[in-house]
């Protein structure tokens, strides 16, 4: 099979197309015919070297964490798929192949209304968007929710989500992709590139409350803002760093918030918890995209064989949304 190999760490040059041997399912295990994969920031950081697959180094490394396609073959265990159907999941690596094994119970059914080569921009960023707000963050119907870079394939999650639920979102983002946030339905959009401040925002959104959950894959200086956003007995959910992994603030101002702080990722989670966060996640998400309440957000897609160039497209922070890779025809 064809697969994006890492031979060295780097530029988006160091992304390899070369023929790897095909996978063999493991006992609970599924073989899919990769139909198409999805960028995440942590692939940029596995191809500097800075972020490696978890667990043993497998013979090839290959980038990927998120896949949609069809299954081919079953480990002796694996009973809950059927050759032919259709999925999509996350995995700690190796999505951009022509082909995967995965454990059959970190895979979920593609929704009715999103085709297989769409569905690729689910997984990783929607399970992401779900786990920080609801499973950590408990944010319910009526709450406020704080999304930073409202237009990232895992602020486009956030959004959707908020409102599906009830709760109120207000978002941070660039003034080129304020009105793809209010489209998707953000309360409240906070163009950083005009200077505004979202701790201004949030107070006056709120009444001077503070806002019950704060998502934030930016991280750095604006930790501290995020405890002044906060209301009392609010919660941080980390799940990211883009703006960089060291912050100072006054300490001091965390204490009389109560506040909690969760630092989450959710590639290096042990198989368990994946598992149990995907199926919590079809469960009570992936019913909506069916209804029509919630749709991933694609913001242009390249080939296998152009994958360098998708790397160096998302590295400029332009896309709104997700980046697909097409790996097969649909």
């Amino acid at each position: 099979m064809r697969a994006i190999v890492l031979e060295d760490h780097g530029g988006p040059e160091v992304l390899t197309l070369r023929d790897v041997p095909d996978p063999e399912p493991g006992p609970e295990e599924v073989v899919v015919d990769v139909v198409a994969t999805a960028l995440n920031r942590a692939d940029l950081l596995q191809r500097r070297g800075a972020y490696p697959e978890p667990g043993p180094p497998r013979d090839h490394e290959i980038p990927g964490m998120e896949l949609a396609g069809r299954v081919v073959a079953r480990g002796r265990r694996a009973t809950a798929w059927s050759t032919g159907d259709e999925v999509m999941g996350i995995v700690g690596g190796g999505a951009y192949a022509e082909r995967i094994a995965v454990h059959e119970r970190q895979l979920l059914p593609i929704p009715r209304t999103v085709a297989v080569a769409d569905a690729a921009a689910i997984p990783e960023v929607w399970i992401t968007a779900f786990d920080a707000l609801v499973a950590q963050g408990r944010l319910t119907s009526g709450r406020w929710a704080l999304v930073h870079a409202g237009a990232s394939g895992v602020g486009t999650a956030a959004i959707q989500i908020a409102r599906a639920i009830g709760a109120r979102v207000l978002v941070t983002t660039s003034t080129a992709k304020v009105a793809a946030c209010r489209d998707l339905g953000a309360d409240l959009v906070v163009d950083y590139t005009a200077g505004e401040d979202f701790v201004a925002a949030a107070r006056v959104a709120t009444e001077g409350h503070g806002v019950d959950v704060v998502l934030d894959v930016v991280g750095g200086d604006y930790l501290a803002g995020n405890v002044q956003a906060l209301r009392t007995g609010g919660t941080i959910v980390q799940v990211g760093v883009m703006g960089g992994g060291r912050a100072t603030f006054d300490l001091a101002a965390l204490l009389p918030k109560r506040a909690t702080v969760v630092g989450t990722v959710l590639r290096a989670r042990p198989l368990e918890e994946k598992i149990a966060i995907t199926g919590r996640f079809g469960r009570e998400v992936l019913p909506l995209f069916d209804d029509g309440r919630l749709r991933p957000v694609i913001d242009r897609r390249y080939p296998l064989d152009a994958i360098a160039d998708a790397h160096r497209y998302m590295e400029t922070n332009a896309n709104v949304g997700k980046i697909l890779i097409d790996v097969a025809e649909p």
